[in-house]
C-alpha cells in the first residue's frame, strides 16, 4: 500500500474543518440571483409608480388642508382635485398579492428545484453539510426578501397617510384596521412576506416539485390570511364596549353591535320588522341607521344598543402582536424544513 492509496488516519479526518459559513453566501447568490433580481424589479417598478402617485396625492392633500375658507369655490375645486386621486390604489387590495408572489416564486423553488432535479445529491456530499446548506440558503434569502419588503412597506405607509388622517376632505376616510390596509403598513408587509417565504420553503421540501409547491404556497398563504383577517385579528386585545354609539371613533374598528332590553339580549344590529312596526311605525326602516330614524325611537322604548370596537390607538399594539406571531411561525416553518433536510435520506 503506497502513500497515495493509504486511507486517512482517524485523527487526520477529525481535524478536517467544514467549509466556512461565509462561503455559502456566494453560492446562494449565484444560485438565486435571478429570483432576488426579480423581487427587486417587481418591488422597484411598483415603488416608482407609488412614489409618483404619492407625491401627487400628498401635494393635493396639503393644498386642501391649507385652503381657507373651506366653503369657497377655490377650495371646493381643490377638494375635487383631491377626490379625483382616489384611484384603484386607495383600498390597498392590489398590493395584497405581492407577499404571496414573493413567497411562491422565491421561497418554493429554494429546496424544491434541487430535489426535483436531483442536484441535492451533489450538494449534500460537499464539505458544507446538508443541514448547514439548508440553513444558509433559507436564512440568507429570508433576510433579503424581508429587508426589501420592509423598505417597500415604509413607502406604503407613507402613501396611505392622507387616507388615514382625521381631515379626510375629498378622500374616503379609512380605518387603520381596514382589511386591505392593516397588513400593508408598519410591520405587516415584511412580516407577511417572510411568512409567505417560509410557507413556500416548507412546501417545496414536502412536495419536492417546483410547480406543485408554488400552488401549495398560494393556497396555504390565502388560507392563513383569510383566517387571520376574518377571525384571529379582532381577538388580539379585548374590544372596548359602549352603549353610546356616537362615542365610537369614526376610524375605529367596529367588531359587533346588538340591542338589549331589561338587561337581556333582544336582537342583533338591525331590529326585526315586527319590532319596528310595533314601536316605531313612523320611522323609515332601513334609513338613518341607529343614530337616526328608528335608533332614538327604540331607545325611548327601553332598548339599549351596545357596540364593541377596537380604537385606532391600538394599531401599533396590533401590529406588534401580528408581526410577532408571524415571525415565530416563519422561524418554525423554516426550522421544520431544515429538520426535514437533515433527516431525509439522500
Amino acid at each position: 500500500m503506497t502513500a497515495v492509496t493509504m486511507p486517512a488516519r482517524p485523527e487526520e479526518s477529525a481535524r478536517l474543518r467544514p467549509v466556512p459559513w461565509r462561503r455559502m453566501a456566494g453560492v446562494t447568490w449565484r444560485q438565486h440571483w435571478g429570483a432576488l433580481a426579480g423581487v427587486a424589479v417587481l418591488l422597484g417598478a411598483v415603488a416608482v409608480y407609488l412614489w409618483i402617485a404619492g407625491l401627487q396625492l400628498h401635494h393635493a392633500y396639503t393644498a386642501a388642508v391649507a385652503c381657507q375658507p373651506a366653503s369657497s369655490a377655490a377650495c371646493q375645486g381643490v377638494d375635487n382635485t383631491l377626490d379625483g386621486l382616489d384611484n384603484f390604489l386607495s383600498n390597498g387590495l392590489i398590493f395584497q398579492v405581492l407577499p404571496v408572489l414573493i413567497g411562491a416564486f422565491v421561497g418554493a423553488p429554494v429546496l424544491a428545484r434541487e430535489l426535483e432535479t436531483g442536484t441535492f445529491r451533489y450538494a449534500w456530499t460537499q464539505g458544507f453539510g446538508r443541514w448547514r446548506w439548508a440553513v444558509a440558503k433559507l436564512m440568507l434569502l429570508a433576510v433579503a426578501v424581508t429587508a426589501a419588503a420592509a423598505a417597500f412597506g415604509a413607502l406604503l405607509s407613507w402613501y396611505y397617510q392622507p387616507f388615514l388622517s382625521g381631515q379626510s376632505l375629498g378622500l374616503p376616510r379609512r380605518s387603520p384596521f381596514d382589511p386591505g390596509l392593516f397588513d400593508l403598513r408598519g410591520l405587516g408587509f415584511p412580516a407577511w412576506t417572510l411568512a409567505a417565504f417560509a410557507i413556500g420553503a416548507l412546501a417545496g421540501m414536502l412536495i419536492r416539485r417546483v410547480v406543485p409547491a408554488i400552488v401549495a404556497t398560494l393556497v396555504g398563504y390565502a388560507g392563513l390570511a383569510f383566517a387571520t383577517g376574518g377571525f384571529l385579528r379582532e381577538h388580539y386585545l379585548t374590544p372596548l364596549l359602549t352603549s353610546n354609539y356616537l362615542s365610537v371613533p369614526g376610524n375605529g374598528w367596529i367588531i359587533g353591535q346588538w340591542w338589549t332590553k331589561d338587561g337581556r339580549f333582544a336582537f342583533g344590529s338591525f331590529p326585526p320588522m315586527s319590532v319596528l312596526s310595533q314601536f316605531c311605525p313612523a320611522s323609515p326602516a332601513g334609513k338613518g341607521g341607529p343614530s337616526q330614524g328608528w335608533g332614538p325611537c327604540l331607545v325611548q322604548h327601553g332598548y339599549t344598543q351596545w357596540t364593541s370596537y377596537q380604537p385606532a390607538s391600538r394599531f401599533w399594539p396590533f401590529q406588534w402582536i401580528e408581526g410577532g406571531w408571524l415571525l415565530a411561525l416563519s422561524v418554525l416553518l423554516i426550522a421544520a424544513a431544515v429538520w426535514l433536510v437533515r433527516h431525509r435520506a439522500a
